[in-house]
């Protein structure tokens, strides 16, 4: 960890590109095979489904998780080394099972900062997450939420949902399989979001619906925050959303970055931004993806408007940032790739200097 100078305002993040002075890094410790559920299928790659129903309630593979850990500790270092304040969670047990009244669980890993918690200025904000297995992900965070709040910050949590039956779709599979338009298997019963399905521009906040997120939680977060943020509900042609960041990337004022095969017309909200195509990903076939697609090539994370970490391998993305004016910095994280997500994904940008503005 490198110990950043104190600050007045603990917690302080408005977009996806000012100067990151603090992150939380996530941790790969005890990863686990999540019990088979219905939200799994409509997001899972299909050559990995039988993997998830023969390993439920198991570790993945010790070989993987180490490496994993390996390219999560160097990724601290590289942002420690460029003046980043690194801070990690901690390791909660993932193979012991818990119950509420209707349902149980174990749960996955505490990787994803991004996924269960949301920054939105000088807030914290807990996400009221869809997935049972997902449930107490957040009581990784806690040490570092208690310490946020007693410094000064706003710490606050979505409606922990019940995830009854009601929240699911029952009969997502018969209706996807009968139409080609995309259905979400998360239906409108109460308010469920992952905070890597919005993204902040300032004042303007882009969110998508999807598997994990509804309409419902997008509406909670819209009247938390109140008239000082503006969230723009964007549809993609993406058959299986979740999670807004391996498909439109702002990575600084009027740089995006966006994803071919997803994003056929730009947003009209973006219309006077330059934009940059993510390229084809290159990471071999044979390189197994457990929980999402190879387009993670796209998952960055800046570290001002001029500095981006990318995959060490990734020629092409290397070569897009370039051209796009920008300083890669370079990473090995193709095996922590393998648990669904990268470098976006596995952070949680606690403090940057910057305000709140209006880019559009």
């Amino acid at each position: 960890m490198q110990e950043g100078s104190a600050q007045s305002v603990p917690v302080c993040s408005y977009t996806e590109w000012d100067p990151l002075e603090e992150v939380v890094v996530g941790i790969i410790d005890d990863a686990s095979f999540p019990p088979w559920h219905i939200a799994l299928p409509p997001v899972l790659p299909t050559d990995q489904l039988d993997t998830f129903r023969a390993r439920a309630g198991r570790p993945f593979p010790r070989e993987l998780v180490a490496a994993a850990a390996a390219e999560l500790d160097e990724f601290a270092r590289i942002l420690a080394g460029e003046g980043v304040r690194v801070r990690r969670p901690e390791p909660i047990p993932q193979r012991v099972t818990y119950a509420t009244h209707t349902w149980s669980s174990t749960g996955m890993y505490a990787a994803m900062p991004r996924d269960t918690l949301l920054v939105i200025g000088s807030e914290i904000i807990e996400c009221p997450m869809a997935w049972r297995s997902r449930y107490y992900e957040c009581l990784a965070y806690r040490p570092l939420l208690k310490e946020y709040f007693r410094a000064g910050a706003r710490w606050s949590a979505g409606p922990k949902p019940e995830l009854l039956d009601a929240q699911y779709d029952r009969n997502w599979a018969e209706a996807t399989a009968a139409d080609t338009s995309p259905r979400l298997v998360i239906t409108e019963f109460e308010p469920t979001f992952d905070g890597a399905d919005f993204l902040r521009c300032g004042r303007d906040i882009i969110a998508q619906r999807s598997n994990v997120t509804n309409a419902f939680g997008i509406e909670w977060l819209r009247r938390h925050l109140g008239d000082e943020f503006r969230i723009h509900v964007l549809e993609f042609d993406d058959p299986h959303p979740m999670h807004i960041d391996a498909t439109l990337m702002p990575l600084a004022p009027g740089k995006l970055l966006i994803n071919p095969t997803r994003v056929r017309e730009t947003p009209r909200l973006f219309k006077d931004w330059d934009i940059a195509v993510a390229p084809e990903p290159v990471v071999p076939e044979a390189h197994p993806f457990y929980l999402s697609s190879r387009w993670l090539n796209m998952n960055l994370l800046m570290l001002d408007e001029n500095r981006v970490v990318v995959e060490r391998r990734d020629e092409p993305m290397i070569r897009t940032v370039t051209d796009f004016g920008l300083t890669p910095i370079l990473c090995d994280f193709r095996h922590f790739n393998s648990f669904g997500g990268s470098f976006h994904c596995a952070t949680l940008d606690v403090r940057r200097r910057g305000r709140l503005d209006s880019y559009f």
